[in-house]
């Protein structure tokens, strides 16, 4: 691969565990790249309540935050996927460090010139980037050893992406969120000069946490073009992906003709829609008097703990949970107790609506993963598209938040949660029944256990 990546040169039907080859060094790399933009995706939590403050805005119209960073993965998916496909997964990850940090510099004329629309640009760039890396990233993480652990291997990574999530809110809330928010008739009584400074104030807090960032990613990006990656065929889909638990792979024409991928497809939409509509909502939801009458920066810091039990989840689940048990029965217990809980904080009021959603996190931990790895196994060379298509399906955290939004602007926020319980009822249907694929007559369950 260009850039100095080291090839492996084995048998395809050789392991990682048995040819002599250490995959220690290449996953560490890699895993910062999970941390990286899991701390900035989990940014977009505080942003919401501090752009909705800025520009006063309603629920669905600050919504629109994630509806343009999570569009950028439907757009820019599939020609990630092309271009993983021709320049190799370790160039892919270069250039998409570097989009992401042109991203994060964009803040500072959207701050300076206090528009909404720039704001909303800015992200569409950054998460543009972050497509890139998602796509390039996540199935290299999964050929990097023996298949029938990719599911286990893939949450660990996801494991240190909480990490990110779970720092980002409290990063979040002393530097952006620091301030107190005016509230509107407070502003009333202050003068328009007043109020034209204290908005200026408030529009400028992003602009030195996302050019630190900006740098940060500049500086992996460099780091990761000076560091030896093992070589990986992404177009004939990696030296381990696509054996399935029955060693078969996927033979039609494309991706898009195999079942389990697109069934998976539809679970990364609710999935990710399900978690980024609850987590967008959260600091404002911590507010409302009958929940828990929070500040936002003190909304904000419980917003670690939702995602804390995420990175706790997935810890468990790739050191225990998913090396003992299917991991589509995980999966399917995790979304039955999702829904659940989600169903309990409607139901309820004060701290036990308060920590019935925050322990959602716990349980959405091996989601993301598990779906993916069972989305994508028994690809084959097709691995590299199947992977662009999973990641497409990353838009329901566009659209998802925005239609919980029009519910919440419509009903009220305490009972718009009706959306992710659905969604997380459809993941358990995947882990039970829509991952499974039928082969030579039989059925064939796709990861399988150690």
């Amino acid at each position: 691969m260009a850039g100095g990546a080291a090839p492996v040169t084995r048998n395809s039907s050789a392991s990682p565990a048995t040819d002599g080859k250490s995959y220690l060094a290449p996953l560490a790399v890699l895993t910062s790249l999970f941390f990286m933009w899991g701390f900035i995706t989990c940014l977009n939590d505080i942003i919401i309540p501090h752009l909705k403050s800025v520009f006063e805005l309603n629920y669905a119209k600050a919504m629109l935050i994630q509806f343009a960073f999570f569009t950028a993965y439907f757009v820019v998916s599939l020609p990630s996927g092309a271009i993983v496909n021709r320049l190799g997964y370790k160039n892919g990850i270069i250039i998409g460090l570097l989009t992401a940090g042109v991203g994060c510099l964009a803040f500072y004329p959207a701050a300076g010139a206090r528009s909404y629309p720039m704001f909303l640009s800015a992200l569409f760039i950054l998460a543009a980037g972050i497509t890139l890396l998602q796509v390039a990233a996540n199935p290299f993480v999964a050929v990097l050893g023996k298949p029938e652990t990719a599911s286990s291997r893939l949450t660990l990574t996801q494991a240190i992406n909480s990490v990110g999530t779970t720092i980002a809110p409290v990063f979040g809330s002393i530097l952006i969120l620091g301030n107190t928010v005016k509230s509107p008739a407070e502003l009333a009584l202050m003068a328009p000069a007043a109020v034209e400074a204290y908005r200026a104030t408030e529009a400028s807090s992003v602009q030195t946490p996302y050019i630190g960032l900006a740098v940060a990613l500049m500086v992996l990006a460099g780091a990761i073009a000076l560091f030896k990656l093992p070589k990986i065929d992404a177009a004939s889909g990696g030296e381990q992906a696509g054996t399935g638990a029955g060693g078969d792979t996927h033979e039609g024409a494309s991706a898009w003709s195999y079942p389990p991928l697109l069934f998976g497809a539809i679970g990364i939409f609710v999935y990710v829609g399900a978690e980024v509509a609850i987590g967008s909502f959260l600091v404002n939801y911590f507010k409302e008097p009958a929940i828990g009458g929070l500040s936002e920066a003190q909304g904000a810091r419980y917003v670690s703990f939702y995602w804390g039990g995420a990175m706790i989840g997935r810890f468990v689940g790739s050191l225990l949970t998913l090396r003992v048990f299917k991991p589509g029965r995980v999966l399917a217990v995790h979304a039955f107790v999702a829904a659940a809980l989600v169903v309990m904080t409607m139901l309820a009021s004060g701290s036990v609506a308060m920590w019935s959603i925050i322990a959602v996190g716990l349980f959405n931990s091996i989601m993301f993963p598990t779906i993916f790895t069972l989305g994508i196994d028994g690809l084959g060379k097709h691995t590299g598209q199947g992977s662009g298509i999973l990641c497409m399906a990353i838009v329901g955290g566009a659209l998802i938040p925005v239609v919980q939004g029009g519910l919440a602007d419509a009903i009220g926020i305490h009972h718009c949660f009706i959306i992710p319980a659905v969604c997380y009822l459809y993941i358990a249907w995947y882990g039970l029944k829509g991952h499974r694929r039928r082969t030579a007559g039989r059925v064939s369950v796709p990861v399988a256990t150690t």
